[in-house]
């Protein structure tokens, strides 16, 4: 794997890869090293496809390695996914169901068949970049961005499903909404979200599946 490793400052180096899979592997491969004891940093941050490692002891030792090798892909993570309910109910279905060229029902289906993870997160508190739909279902965003989302909505763009934490702007299409609280001060850690976690979104309401085990994740 091609990476560029730029310094950032006396203890941190920026990690720049060819693509979104790239750093997700990369983002795993040294969350790994650094539980096994083989990488001491205090902050591992993946974007879209960098990512950021600050608090190194020795930043240039760990560049020059970074530099020379090639990172595996992600293993498969052991984890139960964290279920989000959703009402495909969202303003953009039509439009979405259009673009890829099916009923509007059926993107319901397709969404909800897909396994997620958090690729990364930002924007806002809470707000996770998904990946698992197929390149073919990626979507544009709105030529006229909304001036306010309502928290809650589910919504896609480009190859990213995401889940607006709280009402704001955005110009990504709006394909349900979900009561699920992403960021709670309250809680502990207070995003629902986080890098690397696994996520399936389960629809409820009118296009809710008639098998009751598929409504619950079971089999």
């Amino acid at each position: 794997m091609s990476v560029r490793v730029l310094s950032v400052g006396d203890d941190a180096l920026l990690v720049e890869v060819a693509s979104g899979a790239q750093a997700e592997a990369l983002h795993a491969e040294l969350l790994r090293r650094r539980a096994a004891g083989l990488l001491s940093a205090r902050e591992i941050v993946p974007a879209a496809r960098t990512v950021l490692l600050d608090g190194l002891t020795d930043p240039a030792r760990l560049a020059s390695e970074l530099a020379a090798s090639d990172v595996p892909p992600a293993p498969p993570r052991e984890q139960a996914a964290v279920e989000i309910p959703v009402r495909y109910d969202g303003p953009d279905l039509a439009e979405v169901a259009a673009h890829w060229d099916v009923p509007q029902e059926e993107v319901a289906r397709i969404h909800a068949a897909a396994e997620f993870r958090v690729a990364f997160c930002g924007f806002a508190p809470g707000f996770g970049y998904l990946t698992g739909l197929p390149a073919r279902y990626d979507v544009p965003r709105r030529a006229a961005p909304r001036t306010a989302v309502p928290a809650g909505s589910v919504a896609l763009a480009g190859p990213y499903t995401g889940v607006y934490p709280r009402t704001s702007p955005g110009g990504w299409q709006l394909i349900g909404s979900t009561e699920a609280v992403l960021w709670d001060h309250a809680r502990v850690p207070a995003a629902l979200l986080s890098p690397g976690t696994l996520v399936r979104f389960v629809p409820i309401g009118e296009m809710a599946p008639a098998d009751p085990a598929r409504a619950t994740g079971t089999s």
